[in-house]
């Protein structure tokens, strides 16, 4: 598949479905919305599988992650994430539905049963999220050196709690110097593991063509020279095009806003809560020109998970970690084919 062509998963006409279209077939259509979430690594750790007027979203495991996400936590959160955006494009095509999360005992991959009908109630406030579907962009490059408003923080903070998770807005410097600390500190646990290191280096392979993030292909050969400086290595903070770190000010000077997602439990109902609200929220965020960034790296990193709700000044658990701004206008990550997703 060329580059345009992978491009096109983000190019999306919106169909005008009649009263007679198959059911199937819309859901077929939504499905293309639901993909465009965002993973760790650019996985898209899912699979669909449409039976009538039914859908299930499964967990696709051979994409997981088991250096830096060993219990799937963040696998689920990116399934929670891809059935957010389902429910929005179910919306947008006037469409109701009916989830059971974790359906079957038998079955610990079937994260949600998604019955659709053309009857029942609908949230107006999903359909005012659609445009933002293909609008969402996670952009590495620093941002404008602009606070974002407070009572545009509330509305992420709100975006968050509708789908049962707690938002931690910090703005302040000297909490954001902390929290950059915290991330190099966590780089450096990461960047010491060469498993983690190859790990990582497997999902930015120039090879890779629809997942993964093939555009930081350079830091490819520095990850794998385990001689090489740590401090050259930290890749996921922003300008990773460049294969060099940013330091701690350029991260607090380049991310004005930084959220803490957060859930009061820690098990697979909360990861896919936390994967709903971070959509939700990131939803949001586009729809006023924000994009925002991942630093995960004191959640992934067991021993920096506490000072991280410390920080957050939470008693909840911290389950994501991001920086919000208004940022330059980037390329979308790749997707895989929907044959290769949907059955």
């Amino acid at each position: 598949m060329n580059d345009g062509a992978r491009q096109n998963a983000w190019e999306i006409s919106e169909p005008h479905f009649s009263a007679s279209t198959p059911l199937e077939q819309q859901l077929r259509f939504a499905l293309r919305y639901a993909v465009l979430a965002p993973s760790n690594h650019n996985t898209q750790p899912w699979r669909f599988i449409v039976d009538g007027e039914t859908v299930q979203l499964c967990a696709d495991r051979m994409r997981a992650l088991p250096v830096v996400d060993p219990f799937d936590r963040e696998l689920l959160m990116s399934c929670g994430a891809a059935l957010f955006n389902f429910r929005v494009a179910l919306c947008r095509l006037g469409l109701a539905y009916a989830i059971t999360l974790f359906p079957s005992e038998a079955d610990p991959d079937i994260v949600a049963q998604i019955r659709v009908s053309r009857d029942g109630p609908r949230d107006p406030q999903l359909h005012d999220l659609f445009d933002a579907l293909t609008a969402r962009v996670t952009t590495r490059a620093p941002f404008e050196d602009q606070p974002v408003p407070v009572a545009l923080q509330r509305k992420l903070g709100d975006a968050c709690d509708d789908e049962g998770a707690i938002a931690c807005c910090v703005e302040q410097k000297p909490a954001r110097d902390a929290l950059a600390q915290l991330i190099a500190d966590a780089d450096h646990a990461q960047f010491a593991d060469p498993r983690f290191r190859r790990e990582l280096a497997s999902w930015i392979h120039p090879q890779r063509r629809d997942d993964g993030m093939p555009a930081y292909g350079t830091a490819v050969g520095a990850l794998l020279d385990f001689a090489a400086p740590l401090v050259t290595l930290a890749v996921r903070v922003f300008d990773a095009g460049t294969g060099q770190a940013a330091t701690h000010q350029r991260l607090v000077d380049g991310s004005p806003l930084m959220v803490g997602i957060a859930t009061m439990r820690d098990d697979r109902e909360a990861w896919l809560a936390a994967g709903q609200a971070l959509e939700r929220m990131l939803l949001v965020a586009a729809s006023a020109g924000l994009t925002a960034s991942y630093l995960n790296q004191p959640i992934e990193v067991a021993p920096l998970r506490e000072r991280l709700r410390t920080l957050l000044r939470t008693d909840a658990v911290p389950q994501l970690l991001l920086r919000v701004g208004r940022g330059p206008r980037v390329n979308h990550s790749p997707r895989r084919p929907l044959a290769d997703v949907v059955t």
